[in-house]
């Protein structure tokens, strides 16, 4: 009999205690050991896409990296300043893919960029620039055929099914997704980076402006802080 009492308290003391854990919900993390997953963190995932993407390749001091549509005419207009920037200074200029959807033929132009990029980062450029100087005469009926004649000038097989496992597609959405984080909302964003830290007296990175009239001024000043 005294067993079963006893036996009956335990398991009445149990049940309190089981009822209090549950309405205090789950037990906190220990201080200092509670982990945010970034993308639950804006201004942490946000810093960490800056400190990532806006920095030049590794080896590189200073680059321009931007955020562009293959079919936006101000990205036409902007190209050959960002070409003979890169020639004068000899510095690396590094092409997101933003696709706006106002643009219909933009997203299937950025997947040929891709796959011409998985060949080589010459092939890549070559294709925009191409893209860019034909940019009038190109539409959603003859991409195909713009793609095929750049393919065969410089000696490349452009397969039926250009993206059969949406592979280039996804790496087209997440560039698009990084530049929205980024805070880009027009093409072309443009940045001029160094390899130097964040200071407030000498930035790591500086927006051009639409303009653009300031673009060597402004690879001037990164080249004079760079590390």
């Amino acid at each position: 009999m005294h067993t079963m009492k006893t036996t009956l308290r335990s398991l009445f003391v149990l049940m309190i205690l089981a009822t209090v854990a549950i309405a205090q919900g789950p037990a906190a993390p220990a201080k200092g050991n509670r982990q945010v997953p970034p993308d639950q963190n804006p201004a942490a995932q946000a810093f960490a896409d800056q400190a990532i993407t806006l920095r030049p390749p590794k080896g590189e001091k200073v680059a321009i990296i931007m955020f562009e549509d293959l079919e936006c005419p101000d990205c036409a207009r902007a190209h050959p300043l960002i070409m003979e920037a890169k020639k004068v200074y000899h510095i690396a200029v590094v092409a997101h893919n933003f696709p706006l959807p106002m643009h219909p033929w933009s997203f299937q132009a950025a997947i040929y960029a891709m796959y011409f990029k998985n060949i080589s980062d010459k092939l890549d450029a070559g294709w925009r620039d191409y893209c860019f100087t034909n940019q009038p005469s190109i539409n959603g009926d003859n991409l195909r055929q713009y793609a095929e004649t750049f393919a065969k000038a410089n000696n490349v097989k452009l397969p039926t099914v250009i993206d059969p496992n949406d592979k280039l597609a996804k790496a087209i959405k997440e560039d698009f997704a990084l530049g929205q984080r980024l805070g880009v909302t027009y093409t072309p964003t443009i940045w001029v980076v160094n390899n130097n830290t964040a200071s407030k007296n000498d930035p790591p990175f500086v927006e051009v402006m639409p303009d653009r009239s300031n673009l060597f001024q402004l690879i001037d000043q990164l080249k004079a802080s760079a590390k």
